[in-house]
């Protein structure tokens, strides 16, 4: 929660330090993330997927695909969430039975007298040798096709069309006529047909489930990142070496230099620089010091640390990861119920398209085996494969994209919606500026050098913990000024503090305390402070031997990151606006710093989401950006809710995308993110779809007169190119960069 500043009065004492003086009260509270509750997640059960083995292949967790076509059911479950996502059963079983089935198609072939003819060859006759390929194609149809058969039971009992039905007439057609063409007309019968047919649909979908599974790789690589070990320091000092798992809230352990760090924790002793590139996207390794926290799973550096375990198992913050991750790919966008619509309609579509394609065939030529090879052409042709495809594929790539930038999302509408946004409110404290007292600027009375003035302060101020004593301190400290010795510290209540450098009597304080001293400020000082409180900036000044020597505006430092994340979305056509509980002097100050388009100030908590509405009233599409906690009923309000936080605080449960790291240029990134993967998604749809809109007619035969039909094989060969290019295209995705400066992407 955000305070309005107040005129910056110096120096009253605490009984806390002995040194301690007051600053002016600006509160800069610390933002409460609350803690994220997880809902129950659900996965398949396999056992009513239907699909069964003799050679087992191990049940799946549900995957980020949910494919309207593969008709399976879900069913509540409690999750796991240790395991990850995982399609190496599916695609084991496919890739088996597509070699096995190709095996048992080339006596099919051989033996077919169609393709004999064909090729001008005689295969050797002997007793039965006309039953030869009908005997393998009956093993290939119940082998190969079975597991399409009982994949679309589901589809059926739920009434669900989808593509697992429409493969299924497809065979089911093929294999029946074949079997009465086998009676009446030997050469008339496709069972060669039927046989690519399905060699190629189990090709289509073995490739189909490695992408999935490659795409679906986020939380498999997330896993991997925790240490199956850890050492832990017992209570005699003893190190001994223990699985990761049988580590305990309180425990200490010891993070040695190059090793993982084994679960949440505060470090205890120690300093060293740890690499959080793997959760936070940060690639500047992070310095960590006695009181830092430290991160399950990043890599430590150069030094060792001892670290005392705050979080273990599903506490931790890659634990939660792994849930915002997999909570993503399960959720459906609106294209991804658009596409699981489109697969519905489809079937229906192609049974009126067989329909009519049967009865315009009779009536021009007759019943003969021909009208049925058209009418099993048109139901390959409208298995909606790729449609299946075209959006899971793209859900799954870009959530992984985005948890390895640092950009974790709950809720795929969100992250889908946040193309449309053309306003972004951001919350001042703690997400456009840094929630700490910085100087801002400062001036020096002539024959003072700023460097010498700014070490002297940093030196009075050497003892104090107050937020401002700090933020001088830090900016002597990011100058890299030497240190200055001063001696005799004296706290002079409610006015600031006195002390001696170099047989020196220096004072530094504020306002009040020229009034204690009499003293009249030269004219560079006093326009220095004019200029600082139109801004509300409060200010300090250095009083070396009754002589004004300096002044200092302290002020929250705004991040570095705000002016460029400001810039970057004006160029994208996003409007800028900010809320803030400061005063309207210190918000317009920071407004104008960073051109940002509409300010409110004096914003109390329980007011913000109201202003979030009124913007929405306008007719704005509005994302929030704030901490999750005190700006909860505004992100919830907004359009799109953006949490901003750092370290562990990632799961927040009122917005629907959360920021690893309190970097205003990610909300740059969500917006590319959202762009690339709806264009993604709209190319892989108008692919799937536009597909069967030019092969529908040639498969139902309205390019006949011209000498141009499609097979069933070839009709199959065309859908499986179509959903391969699908497959290719989301993979193109991850081409993308995310980095807070122009993204790229292949598309």
């Amino acid at each position: 929660m955000e305070k309005p500043v107040s005129t910056y009065d110096h120096h009253t004492p605490t009984p806390t330090d002995h040194t301690v003086h007051d600053h002016a009260a600006h509160d800069t509270a610390h933002h409460d993330h609350a803690a994220h509750h997880h809902s129950q997640q659900t996965h398949h059960d396999h056992a009513q997927h239907g699909v069964t083995d003799h050679d087992h292949h191990p049940p799946l967790q549900q995957d980020a695909m949910e494919h309207a076509a593969h008709g399976r059911d879900l069913q509540p479950a409690e999750h796991d969430h240790a395991a990850h996502v995982d399609h190496t059963g599916h695609e084991d079983m496919f890739r088996r039975r597509f070699w096995v089935s190709l095996v048992l198609t080339i006596p099919v072939l051989l033996f077919s007298p169609m393709i004999q003819e064909w090729f001008g060859f005689s295969m050797p006759e002997f007793a039965g040798s006309q039953y030869v390929g009908a005997i393998f194609a009956i093993a290939i149809f119940f082998y190969g096709g079975l597991p399409f058969l009982q994949m679309a039971v589901p589809e059926i009992r739920n009434r669900k069309p989808g593509m697992m039905l429409l493969i299924s007439l497809a065979i089911t057609v093929a294999f029946l006529y074949s079997l009465f063409a086998l009676v009446v007309d030997p050469m008339g019968g496709f069972f060669w047909e039927m046989a690519t047919l399905i060699d190629i649909m189990l090709l289509g979908h073995w490739l189909e489930m490695r992408s999935v599974r490659q795409a679906s790789g986020a939380l498999k690589e997330l896993a991997k990142l925790m240490p199956d070990t850890a050492d832990r320091i017992n209570a005699d000092g003893n190190i001994e070496t223990v699985p990761a798992s049988r580590l305990r809230k309180n425990d200490l352990v010891l993070v040695r230099p190059g090793a993982s760090v084994p679960a949440d924790g505060v470090v205890e002793e120690g300093r060293s620089d740890v690499n959080e590139a793997m959760i936070t996207g940060e690639s500047q390794p992070v310095s960590k010091e006695p009181g830092a926290k430290v991160i399950g799973g990043t890599i430590n550096g150069d030094g060792s640390l001892r670290v005392r375990v705050t979080a273990t198992g599903d506490e931790t913050a890659l634990a939660g990861i792994m849930r915002l991750v997999e909570q993503a790919q399960q959720s459906k966008s609106n294209t991804q119920i658009l596409a699981d619509k489109a697969a519905g309609w489809l079937f229906y579509i192609a049974l009126a398209v067989a329909a009519v394609t049967a009865v315009a065939w009779i009536l021009a030529t007759g019943f003969r085996l021909e009208v049925l090879e058209r009418v099993v052409t048109v139901l390959v042709i409208a298995c909606p494969h790729a449609l299946g495809l075209a959006i899971p594929l793209v859900v799954a790539i870009s959530t992984s994209i985005g948890a390895r930038n640092g950009i974790l999302v709950r809720d795929r509408l969100a992250l889908e919606e946040a193309r449309e946004i053309d306003t972004v409110i951001f919350d001042k404290t703690g997400t456009l500026t840094e929630g700490r007292f910085g100087v801002a600027d400062m001036a020096t009375a002539e024959g003072w050098d700023a460097d010498r003035a700014l070490a002297l302060a940093a030196a009075v101020e050497g003892d104090s913990e107050h937020p401002i004593a700090k933020g001088i301190r830090r900016k002597a400290e990011e100058r890299g000024l030497p240190r200055v010795e001063v001696s005799d510290f004296e706290a002079i209540k409610g006015r600031g503090i006195r002390a001696t450098s170099n047989g020196q009597t220096v004072h530094v304080g504020g306002p009040r305390l020229l009034e204690l001293l009499n003293l009249q400020l030269p004219d560079t000082l006093v326009r220095f402070a004019e200029t600082a409180d139109r801004k509300g900036q409060a200010v300090v000044y250095l009083i070396v031997d009754g002589q004004a020597a300096a002044a200092f505006t302290l002020a929250d430092v705004i991040r570095p990151e705000s002016r460029q994340a400001v810039k970057r979305l004006h160029e994208m056509g996003v409007q800028v606006a900010m809320l803030t509980g400061d005063s309207r002097a210190v918000a317009e100050s920071v407004g104008a710093e960073l051109g940002i388009d509409t300010v409110m100030a004096e914003v109390l908590p329980e007011h913000k989401e109201q202003k979030v509405a009124e913007l929405q009233r306008q007719g704005r599409k509005v994302a929030m950006v704030g901490d999750g906690v005190n700006d909860a009923p505004a992100l919830t309000r907004a359009d799109v809710g953006i949490a901003i936080g750092s370290g562990t605080d990632v799961a927040i449960e009122s917005a629907g995308i959360i920021l690893v790291q309190s970097n205003p240029l990610d909300v740059v990134n969500v917006f590319e993110l959202s762009r690339s993967t709806y264009r993604k998604m709209i190319q892989n749809l108008l692919w799937a779809t536009g597909y069967n809109v030019v092969a529908l007619p040639l498969a139902a035969g309205l390019l006949a007169p011209v000498g141009i039909v499609l097979s069933p094989a070839v009709g199959a060969l065309l859908m499986s190119v179509s959903t391969i290019v699908v497959a290719i295209n989301a993979q193109l995705l991850r081409g993308l960069r995310l980095s807070g400066d122009a993204a790229q992407t292949s598309s």
